[in-house]
C-alpha cells in the first residue's frame, strides 16, 4: 500500500507538473522578433497622406509610403536620380528607411532601390501603365526587431487600384 500511494503521489506530481507547462506554454504569446533564416512577408502600401507620416527618420524625404499588412509603419522614400528614356520608360534610384512594427515589435531598416516603369506621358510621369521596384535592405542597417536583418522587398504597382503590394522576405 505504502509503494502505491507513493507512486500514485509521483504521478499526480507529475501531471501536475505538465499541465502547469502546458498552461504556461498557452498563455505565453510568441516573440516579437524574426525567426532564424527566411522570413516571408506580404503587405499592400498606399501613399500616405498630409500628416499620416512625421518621424523625424523622414525628414526630407521626397515622399513616403504607408505600410500595410506584416509591416506596418512609414517608408520614407528619399530619390537620388531619374531618368526617362524617350520611349517612356523611367528608372529611379534612391535611398529609404522603415519606421515600424513587425509581429507588434519597434524597428527600423534602411534599403537601397530601383524603380522602373513605363509612362504614358514620361517627363510629367503621367498616366503610368506599370511599375516594380526591387528593395534590398542595406547590411547592417536595422534596428529594434529588424536588428541583424538582411533581405528584399519588391513592390509592384497596382495600376488600376492605385497601391502597391509588395512581397519580400527577412533573414539573419
Amino acid at each position: 500500500m505504502r509503494t502505491r500511494l507513493t507512486l500514485t503521489t509521483v504521478i499526480i506530481g507529475m501531471l501536475t507538473a505538465l499541465a502547469a507547462m502546458a498552461a504556461i506554454t498557452v498563455l505565453t504569446k510568441p516573440s516579437p522578433v524574426i525567426a532564424q533564416g527566411a522570413t516571408q512577408l506580404s503587405g499592400i502600401a498606399f501613399f500616405a497622406e498630409p500628416g499620416e507620416c512625421t518621424d523625424p527618420e523622414g525628414e526630407g524625404s521626397d515622399f513616403a509610403l504607408r505600410m500595410t499588412g506584416e509591416l506596418e509603419g512609414c517608408h520614407y522614400v528619399f530619390v537620388e536620380d531619374a531618368a526617362c528614356s524617350p520611349s517612356g520608360t523611367y528608372r529611379e534610384l534612391g535611398t529609404e528607411i522603415f519606421v515600424g512594427y513587425y509581429n507588434g515589435a519597434l524597428g527600423t531598416f534602411r534599403t537601397t532601390y530601383q524603380f522602373t516603369a513605363k509612362y504614358e506621358n514620361c517627363p510629367n510621369l503621367i498616366g503610368e501603365i506599370f511599375g516594380r521596384c526591387q528593395h534590398p535592405l542595406t547590411v547592417n542597417s536595422g534596428t529594434g526587431v529588424f536588428e541583424g536583418f538582411t533581405g528584399r522587398i519588391d513592390f509592384k504597382d497596382d495600376v488600376e487600384e492605385g497601391n502597391f503590394p509588395y512581397r519580400g522576405h527577412l533573414q539573419r
